[in-house]
């Protein structure tokens, strides 16, 4: 693993919860307590409830019961499917914080202070080349995953080119303290210089956020002064900011650009290495995070040594779409945001269409990424309707089994598949056997039948999304081809006749 953020450290857990030795090189020698993302959505809450992280992530985190589109907050996130029908506000460095402890809690290794320099694959291995604190060294593994960045050495040294568009505005960040009198803080907001946030972080800590379009971007490698913030503020706000005591100054800009794949060989790309765009809607973490959930059960099979042939490559045909959305959308969200008059009209008008309950549900599923179905074959005859859950995430039901009460949450934390039974007399144990090891089954019964009233039964993959379902328990064909094609059951002689 190339790179400690959250998306390397999240594969780092997912590895080392199927099994797999894992070593994550960091180059920076300790943590930066920096947070470029400030929020949490309610698909990766769910995946931090999943793996019994959710606790420790929430404690004193602020609600956002709404999130915003182009800066329109108008984002009704109570509405979603869930339990979670909102952000969570964490900074960055606490979720890193958070999952590096986790990862070595699980036996990942972690080296800080190492920076790839170099790699080459053959059929059978990757060979990184490493300097460290003491040297140069090389390491040899399976597979190499890069998570190491927008500029990752990881995608160029594997010659995966990584097209889209350049940076168009000029835009400056910095974490710093504000004397005197200070405007009501307040998020991302269109002016007519740009747009301009002051966002609370913690005591009297500030982030300034300002953004110039139709300028020419100044390059990314040239530091980010005190000066500079407060002048690019000004142009923007008209505020004359009286800003000190620097935590971070940054620069960044709407570049999106896109991996042409995520896999090369035995090298793979997540999060922000695999995909780069505007910062709208604090999508990126989350987006890399379930990047990693995705990734990290399918690669530990494939190392493992138990993977159905091509479920590797599930991960590029599952994940590409979803950034390419997410690229779709922060551009989308841009656009509206310009301060040119000729886009008010149409900034109105968004605005009044979000007033409607379907766009605006539709919007929050999207931001969110609870919109997400992957095109799971789940052994549906042709022309046959499939469940409305196959390919989407499993729903939070509340179980009652032989141990008592439970949630589907909870019994994802092992990171094995699952076999969720509702059917009386425990009629589907035997399909789970095959897969010993591999899938966990249990039967139950729903606590809230409502919830649950076309379901008789559900199988769901480690990531918490549903590869097979049924509404009578009868679809055998199906579910013996769901968990050969997910978890690599053997093939019965029922299996050919049901072809």
């Amino acid at each position: 693993m190339v790179g400690g953020g959250p998306v390397g450290l999240m594969t780092a857990c997912e590895l080392r919860l199927g099994g797999v030795d894992t070593v994550v090189l960091e180059r920076l020698t300790v943590p930066s307590g920096q947070s470029r993302a400030l929020g949490l959505h309610a698909r990766t809450v769910e995946v931090f409830e999943q793996r019994g992280l959710l606790d420790k992530v929430e404690a004193k985190a602020p609600v956002w019961p709404r999130g915003h589109f182009a800066g329109l907050r108008k984002v009704d996130l109570t509405r979603l499917d869930g339990d979670h029908g909102y952000a969570l506000m964490v900074p960055q460095s606490r979720t890193e914080e958070l999952l590096e402890e986790r990862a070595r809690e699980l036996g990942a290794t972690v080296l800080r202070g190492h920076a790839l320099t170099g790699l080459t694959q053959d059929d059978d291995r990757v060979t990184a080349e490493v300097a460290g604190p003491d040297g140069t060294w090389r390491l040899t593994a399976r597979y190499l995953v890069g998570c190491d960045g927008g500029a990752s050495t990881v995608r160029k040294l594997a010659g995966v080119a990584f097209p889209g568009t350049a940076s168009t505005v000029n835009a400056v960040l910095g974490d710093v303290r504000i004397l005197g009198d200070r405007p009501a803080s307040r998020e991302l907001r269109r002016l007519p210089g740009g747009l301009f946030g002051l966002i609370p972080l913690d005591g009297d800590l500030f982030r300034v956020v300002a953004v110039e379009f139709d300028t020419e971007p100044v390059p990314k490698d040239v530091p980010v002064t005190l000066e500079e913030l407060r002048a690019t503020a000004r142009r923007v706000s008209g505020l004359d900011l009286d800003v000190t005591d620097p935590r971070w100054l940054s620069r960044f800009g709407d570049a999106t650009r896109q991996a042409v794949r995520y896999r090369s060989g035995r090298v793979l790309l997540a999060g922000d290495a695999a995909h780069i765009h505007f910062p709208a809607g604090g999508q990126g973490l989350n987006t890399g995070i379930q990047d990693a959930v995705n990734l990290g059960w399918k690669l530990a099979a494939t190392v493992r040594g138990w993977a159905p042939g091509g479920l590797l490559d599930t991960y590029h045909a599952e994940r590409h779409p979803v950034a390419h959305r997410v690229c779709m959308n922060t551009r989308a969200q841009l656009a509206l945001m310009h301060p040119a008059d000729r886009i008010t009209p149409l900034r109105d008008l968004f605005s009044e269409l979000m007033d409607l309950d379907q766009v605006n549900t539709y919007l929050a599923e999207m931001i969110t990424g609870l919109d997400i179905r992957y095109p799971m074959d789940d052994g549906t005859a042709p022309g046959a309707v499939r469940h409305r859950l196959v390919g989407r995430r499993v729903p939070p039901l509340q179980v009652d089994t032989a141990q008592g009460r439970t949630s589907t949450a909870r019994l994802l934390r092992s990171g094995h598949g699952l076999l969720l039974d509702f059917t009386d007399g425990g009629s589907l144990a035997a399909f789970a056997e095959s897969c010993a090891g591999r899938v966990r089954y249990v039967a139950a019964r729903p606590g809230d039948r409502a919830k649950a009233d076309d379901l008789a039964a559900l199988l769901v993959r480690p990531d918490g999304y549903v590869a097979w379902a049924c509404s009578d328990g009868g679809d055998h064909a199906g579910l013996r081809r769901a968990l050969r094609t997910w978890f690599a059951a053997p093939e019965t002689p029922t299996d050919t006749d049901a072809r």
